[in-house]
């Protein structure tokens, strides 16, 4: 099929799309949606969010060097979007939304409890860059839904029926794998024959 020229933005595409909360000196909390945000590294872990500066949360995020990262599933898409559209300027959104707000382990912000996994981060870096700048955060501690556990401590995150943003839209993730990392290389186990000849 032929690619045409396109003319956009950065098309990278689907993105997460997640709930950060925020929260100044005074101890105001706010909300927003994000959708450019990654991750960065492994050891320590760290992720990025692109945030415009005329966010009420940008100032807060840059008052106290602290955010969390909260993961929606898609009975919230609504108070996803509304968070994105809609200034803490003018409303609480907490409050609007109906999100209840549970205490952080290692950063003063508060994680929100509908959301079935939070990461409590803290800025190590702030770049600007244009229409956003770049947050560059260390995670020091992640909460998930003890449901999304097996009995061996492995994480199903496709059980959290997780969000996702593309172009405008949003979608929800299918809970079906179409593989695992590695699998293309993987070789294949033999079959044991109990009856050899």
């Amino acid at each position: 099929m032929t690619k045409i020229s396109f003319k956009g933005s950065a098309m990278l595409n689907p993105v997460p799309s997640v709930l950060i909360t925020s929260q100044n000196k005074e101890g105001k909390t706010n909300v927003f949606t994000v959708g450019w945000i990654g991750t960065a590294c492994t050891k320590p872990p760290m992720i990025t969010a692109a945030i415009r500066p005329e966010r009420l949360s940008y100032e807060y995020i840059k008052e106290t060097g602290e955010f969390v990262v909260n993961l929606p599933s898609k009975d919230m898409v609504k108070a996803v979007d509304f968070c994105g559209v809609r200034s803490g300027k003018n409303i609480d959104k907490i409050e609007h939304c109906n999100l209840t707000l549970e205490q952080s382990e290692k950063v003063k912000v508060p994680s929100i409890k509908q959301c079935p996994v939070s990461l409590e981060c803290k800025v190590k870096t702030i770049t600007p860059l244009g229409s956003h700048d770049l947050f560059l955060a260390e995670v020091l501690a992640i909460h998930v839904e003890e449901n999304l556990l097996d009995e061996n401590g492995k994480i199903h995150l496709e059980k959290a029926n997780l969000i996702c943003y593309s172009h405008g839209e949003y979608f929800s993730l299918n809970s079906k794998a179409l593989g695992k990392f590695g699998y293309s290389v993987q070789k294949k186990k033999k079959s044991k024959n109990k009856f050899k000849k």
